[in-house]
């Protein structure tokens, strides 16, 4: 026999179900992401500085508040909006949000289609004052300015997508900018699907160049970039401001001929030995035609092994490094893919479904602050054998744990799972959290 609440399996009879084991949730990790955003001043600074252009006389989700529940849900992998339906009363994610039942999803919705370009720039004034926070507790010794773009697909009729020959799929187009040494999405701006890689580089680096020269003018600043950024006004930019770059440059008759010198000599290398790997590094002064003075060349020559044929690699730069650490120094740029493979498919940055550039620019800007928020407390509070794994596996090891949450006269008790493997690591992260000493103002 079995009652209405409670359901015998045939697999095994002695196997009885119901739903009555009381509140249950299982994402009790999400009390650390609201210790570490109260501990730092994050949660604070979004309540009292973030504001649309609403004219409802009363809200009872605000602004701050909607803002702050669309950053939980992404860092714990509910990116749309219609999640908050299926989570109205979870027990820790309503009470990490203070709330008795989370905002639904028209009321996101809502909140999202009334941001505008003002809070595009109050997104940017957020990320300018959390960045001087999170370096209040570590001091960076330099800023890698990491530049890039990327494609977010679109599958309707949205304002500004279009065809990108690049990537042979409609999207859009963004520039981003990441901090190699740290994984920091320093910028990122939503443009039409058709703008080319350097499209607006010079307009969209400016505000990030004055912000370190006020803030920080004593850390040093460099910058990589691919081809599709060689352009003579970045280059001058750079120059400007201080900023020490390595830029590569497109391969071009030019450019081969000034490295003859290499590929003989690696032709006398293949005459002897046509199977190893071999390389030369140079470098020489080159000015194209829409450069107003020559720049420093950095030359790479090389025969891969077991082929006949070589390769170059060209970068221009500003820098007083010998040619093989130049070109070393570039390649590192490509651990930048995965912090925007890590972006797209750990923070969802492909969620631009509205048909307002304007708004989905917003959108981009919410899971960019997940996304950093996320990063931050990866490296000032997790345990140092933790700090190098993905976030899906973060989630699933620290945030994704079991809990029964009690409520009492005067407390509220987060009973987690009793078997969880990891009680060390959200001890140790919860200690590490108490241990910052941020500079809040």
């Amino acid at each position: 026999m079995s009652s209405l609440s409670t359901v015998a399996l045939e697999s095994n009879r002695k196997f009885k179900i119901n739903f009555d084991g009381g509140d249950l949730s299982s994402d009790a990790g999400l009390l650390l992401i609201r210790e570490f955003a109260d501990h730092i001043g994050f949660a604070k600074i979004l309540k009292a500085t973030f504001r649309t252009h609403d004219t409802a006389g009363f809200r009872f989700h605000t602004d701050g508040d909607n803002l702050l529940q669309m950053i939980c849900q992404i860092i714990c992998a509910y990116f749309e909006d219609r999640c908050a339906d299926e989570l109205t009363c979870d027990p820790v994610m309503t009470a990490v949000l203070g709330k008795k039942a989370l905002a639904s999803q028209p009321t996101l919705s809502r909140f999202i289609n009334r941001c505008d370009e003002d809070t595009l720039r109050q997104f940017a004034a957020i990320s300018r004052a959390m960045r001087k926070i999170v370096c209040s507790i570590r001091k960076p010794q330099l800023f890698l300015l990491d530049l890039d773009s990327t494609l977010l697909n679109t599958y309707g009729h949205q304002e500004g997508e279009a065809f990108n020959y690049h990537y042979q799929a409609h999207g859009y187009h963004p520039l981003v900018c990441y901090d190699g040494m740290t994984g920091d999405l320093l910028k990122a701006e939503l443009r039409d699907g058709t703008d080319y890689s350097c499209t607006g580089v010079v307009k969209f680096l400016q505000p990030l160049l004055d912000e370190f020269q006020e803030d920080y003018p004593d850390v040093p600043l460099f910058l990589r970039g691919d081809s599709g950024f060689a352009t003579p006004d970045l280059y001058s930019q750079c120059e400007t401001n201080g900023v020490s770059y390595a830029i590569r440059l497109k391969e071009n008759s030019v450019l081969r001929h000034e490295a003859a010198d290499l590929d003989c000599e690696l032709i006398g290398v293949m005459r002897k030995d046509a199977i190893s790997y071999a390389v030369r590094y140079g470098e020489f002064l080159y000015q194209a035609g829409s450069w107003d003075h020559p720049r420093r060349v950095l030359c790479k020559v090389e025969k891969p092994s077991g082929q006949m044929t070589l390769m170059h690699t060209f970068i221009v730069t500003n820098m007083d490094v010998s040619p093989e650490m130049g070109i070393r120094f570039y390649c590192k740029r490509g651990t930048m893919e995965n912090f925007i493979k890590e972006s797209k498919s750990g923070f969802d940055f492909s969620a631009v479904s509205s048909q307002s550039k304007v708004v989905n620019a917003n959108r981009l800007q919410v899971h960019a602050l997940a996304y950093n928020l996320f990063n931050w407390f990866r490296r000032l509070a997790l345990p140092e054998k933790m700090k190098n794994l993905r976030v899906d596996t973060i989630r699933l090891k620290l945030l994704k744990i079991a809990a029964r949450v009690i409520h009492s006269g005067r407390y509220i008790y987060f009973k987690l799972c009793s078997s969880c493997p990891y009680k060390a690591e959200f001890y140790e992260t919860l200690v590490n959290i108490h241990g910052l000493y941020p500079q809040l103002e």
